[in-house]
């Protein structure tokens, strides 16, 4: 048997010097919980750092409006969830990509035939950049090739190359914004006739996927716009002039009934319309992005932001809203032949 001399040696401490040596042992048993508390906030602040890294890796936290190309006004936009930000040009044609505040032509004035572009809406699931052309020389503008009538273009999302090509039926047609289903089909808005046009996966023609007198443009106005999906499933959408919402019920891939919204406050030149967490986004042509929370026939508006230059379209990347300010009216408006300035995509914080 081994004995413990270290226990056996030492006298038992009583009275006064056992207070004494129990108060030691509690202040240094303090002690440790505190350094083990301190510890324990610095791994979680560590963590945080890593977590917010990690995120920033993710998508890029662009703080700073990012410049357009000079001269080329802005129609739609639209994002991948790395940051990278797409947009199309009303005058000169093609599709810009911005990355890290630098911008490059993803898709060049022309490509496939297309003419000037209006929306844009980047899909990764399919790896596609879809691109609303048309031939807007009636108002003035060539555009950059002589093709006529409204398309749907496809391109490779990565390389921009050329896709695919699809003709809105009608001859008044004027192709404006698109949304993808979780199917892969592709809705499209037709701003100068009364259809919503869909395109499955693989797809060679646009169909008609709803139409209603409804959604058709009214005299000197203009139609449908903004298009987007609901929470509920359900399509919605915009009309410009007059400025209106409406709800296209889907079932089973099947357009249902249309239902005009009732908006808490009248709206003005209702434009792009994007989902945003169980609502939307809405850009108003008198300068304002909007929250749209939809609740049966009513839709509340929540101005985010107002006093933007124009602004034509809003994509979404992480907890910020990137606006095209478009300054139209310099092209086809009161304002043409003046200096427009700069052009811009403007970071807006998002509500929760």
């Amino acid at each position: 048997m081994i004995k413990n001399n270290g226990a056996a040696g030492r006298p038992r401490a009583t009275g006064e010097l056992l207070k004494i040596r129990r108060a030691s042992l509690e202040r240094f048993r303090a002690k440790v919980r505190v350094k083990k508390t301190r510890q324990n906030k610095n791994l979680a602040s560590a963590a945080a750092i890593i977590l917010t890294l990690g995120a920033a890796g993710a998508v890029r936290a662009e703080t700073a409006p990012v410049g357009v190309p000079d001269k080329s006004f802005p129609e739609s936009v639209t994002s991948t969830s790395d940051g990278t930000l797409y947009v199309g040009s009303f005058n000169h044609g093609g599709v810009t990509k911005i990355s890290g505040g630098k911008a490059e032509q993803l898709v060049k004035p022309g490509a496939a035939d297309s003419r000037s572009t209006l929306g844009v809406l980047a899909d990764e699931k399919s790896g596609t950049l879809y691109v609303c052309s048309n031939d807007i020389s009636a108002m003035g503008v060539a555009g950059p090739s002589d093709v006529k009538g409204a398309w749907l273009k496809t391109f490779d999302l990565k390389s921009g190359a050329p896709k695919g090509s699809f003709a809105l039926s009608d001859p008044k047609s004027f192709c404006n914004d698109i949304v993808v289903g979780a199917d892969g089909t592709a809705y499209v808005s037709d701003s100068f006739a009364p259809f919503v046009y869909s395109l499955k996966p693989g797809g060679t023609a646009l169909a008609t996927f709803a139409t209603d007198p409804q959604l058709a443009p009214a005299k000197d106005g203009v139609g449908l716009d903004g298009i987007a999906i609901g929470a509920d499933g359900n399509l919605y959408v915009t009309t410009f002039i007059p400025a209106k919402l409406f709800k296209i019920e889907m079932k089973d891939g099947k357009a249902g009934a249309v239902t005009e919204l009732k908006p808490s406050r009248p709206l003005d030149h209702a434009d792009a319309l994007r989902a945003h967490g169980g609502g939307f986004l809405l850009i108003e042509g008198n300068g304002k992005l909007d929250k749209v929370t939809v609740k049966g026939n009513e839709a509340t508006i929540d101005t985010i932001k107002d006093g933007l230059a124009e602004p034509v379209s809003v994509t979404q990347v992480g907890d910020v809203g990137w606006v095209a300010e478009g300054k139209l009216s310099y092209v086809i408006g009161d304002n043409k032949g003046k200096d427009p300035g700069p052009f811009k995509l403007t970071p807006i914080a998002l509500p929760k």
